[in-house]
């Protein structure tokens, strides 16, 4: 009977995961990649409304908005600035008050509702100006106040419910594997790759059909339908609740944090006692009865442990715990690499803005088809999809043999290895410009803005290797900042992936506008102009080159200073040690002397 209900017992998952009563969850009734089928499938519809809004806005803004080149990039990269920062909110949210499921849920309806106006907004001749086709866009009559105030309201509330979607929806899939089962722990190190190679089929169905519906059909019909499909996903999103396993909130992880640091600081003159058992720190039994878990002192950032030195007050902003010091540690370290990853969002950013501006210049025909010049997004996806199963499948495998990793490399090295791309990238494509233009030069188009005869693949290069890019750094960094991140504060951990991406597109904003206004002193023309003809992109891309070689060696340096948090079980080394098993091999005098 005891030998019964320990197995019942076994059945439980460890790393403290209940459902939405609060009950501890058996493992093989739910998570794993079962409840983790509807969670990438929500993705996979909400990337396709994503997409099919960001991937052609810029054209949106300057065809039916009549913005200019910098004006309407701007807008572009603010508004997915904006996309990508509001994750702290619903982070925060998440951890502190309603747990991942909720603040996901509430937000989808925000995300909704914004979705909805939005398809209003470009469907109805009311709320846009009347059609221009002069190619001077200066010429052409301005949206008016009305027309902003619908269309930049929607794309901004459809932000907010993006700020609570995000950081959770990635974060709830990884949740669904148990840290202290060595197979879930083997799952959970090839979730991440799977997580991006499915979400990318929404993207590319969104950088191919979606925008050669607004392209050619309509932009109602092309914005009605992700509209209608992140419907969809939610529905499909509800459907797995009863597979779901959650993590309860654990309250306010900045309020922790700044605890941490005002008692650390309080206590500036105090000395810390030579043997870190003298520190405060709660009893273990504390930890195991709300599913949380003891971290042990760490010599980094040794003066936050000043915080846990025992003066006689028991004031929570006067004394914390070395596990709550500690895990204020684990965010803080992070810091620096999230800096380091802001210049190639950055390089990002220019995909769905300059890069598809180059398009409009190009010849896009094929036979009688023309080709939007956001649908070559979809080459990013398509190249994206390929590198992580080659990667999964192959470059994996082969350097589990080399460094006894189970992840083949660490995900800082693979974060490297995605940065080193983006220097090439942005000199492939200074190059490329720089041919478009002496094209523009010889057949006489350059003051006219007209087209250069020549194929809009020559872009291509530089959309595939965005994608091959996307396969190391992006994934990676997903992956970094949840799994660096405390077990407590995994959402907020989640959103630093999600605020690079969002710093990133400011910091494009930033740098076009300062751009172009220096390059116009002097009574110089500038690089950046509304005729790109007439313009030097190559310059900018060179520019950015320079930004990316500056940027690595900065990324190689915080590398060398990075110390992995410890893991909270033996699962790692487990699957370590099975490497080490299967890729021995004895020599023959071993084999005989056995």
């Amino acid at each position: 009977m005891a030998a019964e209900e320990g197995q019942r017992v076994d059945q439980y998952t460890q790393d403290g995961t209940v459902d939405l009563k609060g009950n501890p969850v058996l493992r093989s009734k739910r998570g794993g990649w079962t409840a983790c089928s509807f969670v990438v499938v929500y993705e996979v519809f909400e990337r396709m409304a994503y997409y099919g809004i960001s991937s052609n806005l810029i054209l949106y803004l300057t065809n039916k908005l009549h913005q200019g080149t910098v004006t309407s990039a701007n807008n572009v990269t603010n508004w997915v600035g904006t996309i990508w920062i509001t994750p702290i909110l619903g982070a925060y949210v998440a951890d502190a008050h309603l747990g991942r499921y909720w603040t996901f849920l509430i937000a989808s309806i925000i995300y909704l509702s914004g979705m909805s106006v939005l398809t209003l907004a470009v469907s109805l001749p009311s709320l846009k100006p009347p059609p221009c086709r002069d190619p001077h866009v200066e010429s052409c009559k301005k949206a008016s106040p009305l027309h902003l105030a619908v269309f930049y309201g929607a794309l901004y509330t459809l932000a907010i419910g993006t700020g609570g979607t995000k950081p959770n929806i990635s974060t709830i899939g990884a949740d669904q594997f148990d840290d202290f089962d060595p197979k879930e722990k083997n799952h959970k190190l090839s979730f991440f790759n799977w997580w991006m190679f499915s979400i990318f089929f929404g993207t590319l169905f969104a950088n191919t059909v979606l925008v050669y519906i607004q392209d050619n059909v309509g932009w109602a019909l092309g914005y009605g339908l992700p509209t209608l499909g992140l419907l969809i996903s939610v529905i499909i999103f509800l459907a797995g609740t009863p597979f779901y396993r959650h993590k309860v909130p654990t309250g306010s992880p900045f309020t922790r944090m700044a605890k941490v640091i005002v008692a650390a600081v309080r206590k500036w003159t105090v000395t810390l006692p030579s043997d870190p058992k003298e520190l405060h720190e709660l009893n273990l039994e504390d930890y195991t009865k709300t599913g949380k878990f003891r971290i042990d002192s760490t010599p980094t950032l040794r003066f936050l442990n000043k915080a846990a030195v025992k003066t006689g007050s028991n004031s929570p902003w006067k004394l914390c715990s070395i596990t709550q010091i500690e895990e204020t540690k684990q965010m803080i370290r992070m810091v620096p690499i999230l800096v380091a990853t802001f210049v190639p969002s950055t390089m990002v950013a220019q995909i769905n803005t300059l890069f598809v501006k180059q398009g409009t210049t190009l010849d896009r025909a094929i036979g009688s088809f023309k080709i939007p010049p956001a649908s070559l997004s979809g080459f990013v996806t398509l190249s994206m999809l390929v590198s992580v199963v080659l990667y999964d499948r192959f470059f994996v495998k082969i350097m589990q043999k080399l460094t006894k990793n189970p992840r083949g490399i660490t995900l800082l090295q693979r974060m490297a290895i995605g940065m080193l791309f983006h220097i090439v990238i942005m000199v492939v494509a200074s190059l490329t410009e720089r041919y478009r233009l002496n094209l523009a030069k010889e057949h006489g188009v350059v003051e006219n803005g007209g087209q250069v005869p020549i194929t809009i693949f020559i872009l291509l290069p530089q959309f595939v290797l965005m994608g091959t890019a996307d396969a190391f750094l992006e994934v990676a960094k997903i992956e970094f900042f949840y799994d660096q991140a405390p077990e407590s504060m995994k959402s907020l951990g989640t959103s630093y992936a999600m605020t690079t991406l969002g710093m990133g597109n400011f910091l494009s904003s930033f740098l076009l506008s300062t751009v172009s206004h220096i390059t116009k002193k002097h009574g110089h023309k500038g690089w950046i102009l509304n005729n790109l003809n007439a313009s030097h992109l190559d310059y900018y891309y060179a520019f950015f080159t320079v930004l990316n070689v500056l940027n690595f060696i900065f990324f190689l340096v915080m590398t060398k200073m990075y110390v992995y948090k410890a893991e909270i079980s033996d699962s790692i080394k487990v699957l370590t040690e099975e490497l080490r098993v299967t890729t021995y091999k004895p020599s023959d005098k071993e084999e005989s002397e056995t």
